[in-house]
C-alpha cells in the first residue's frame, strides 16, 4: 500500500503561529512514524547530517472552518486507520503538557478551533480528504 502524509494549517494565521503549527505536528508525526525520519548521512567531505524525513510532507492550505470539518470527517470509522495529528486552540493557548491536559478536558468538539492537522495513511483515502485542497504559500 502507498502512504502518504499531509499537512492542512490554516492560512489565515499569521506566520510565526503557521511555523510554529508546522512544527508541532512534525514532531509528533517524526515520533509516531516509524521510518519517517532517515539516518545520518555523509556529505562528500565526509561531515555528518542528521537524517531527515523520508517521506515528503506538502503542507496544504486551509481555514478555520474547512479545519473544523476536516477534523469532523476523520472521526467517521471509514478514516479510522489514519494517523492523525491536530494542533488546537486548547493546545496553541498553554505553557505546558500538564496545562492542555488539564484544558482540554474542558473542552467539548465544539470548543476546538484547529490550527492544523496532519494525516498520515493509505494515499487513496488522504487524497479522498485533501485532494481539492491547495498548497500553502
Amino acid at each position: 500500500m502507498v502512504m502518504k502524509c499531509v499537512m492542512v494549517i490554516n492560512a489565515d494565521l499569521p506566520t510565526g503561529l503557521i511555523a510554529n503549527t508546522a512544527a508541532v505536528l512534525a514532531l509528533t508525526l517524526g515520533k509516531e512514524i516509524e521510518g519517517i525520519i532517515g539516518p545520518t548521512v555523509k556529505d562528500g567531505s565526509g561531515h555528518s547530517h542528521t537524517g531527515i524525513t523520508t517521506t515528503p510532507i506538502p503542507i496544504l492550505k486551509g481555514d478555520a472552518k474547512k479545519l473544523k470539518e476536516l477534523r469532523s470527517t476523520l472521526y467517521d470509522e471509514e478514516f479510522s486507520d489514519l494517523l492523525v495529528v491536530d494542533f488546537s486552540n486548547a493546545a496553541q493557548s498553554t505553557n505546558s503538557y500538564e496545562e492542555y491536559t488539564d484544558k482540554i478536558s474542558t473542552f467539548t468538539e465544539h470548543d476546538l478551533e484547529y490550527l492544523g492537522i496532519a494525516i498520515y495513511g493509505a494515499k487513496k483515502k488522504v487524497n479522498k480528504l485533501t485532494g481539492s485542497l491547495g498548497l500553502l504559500r
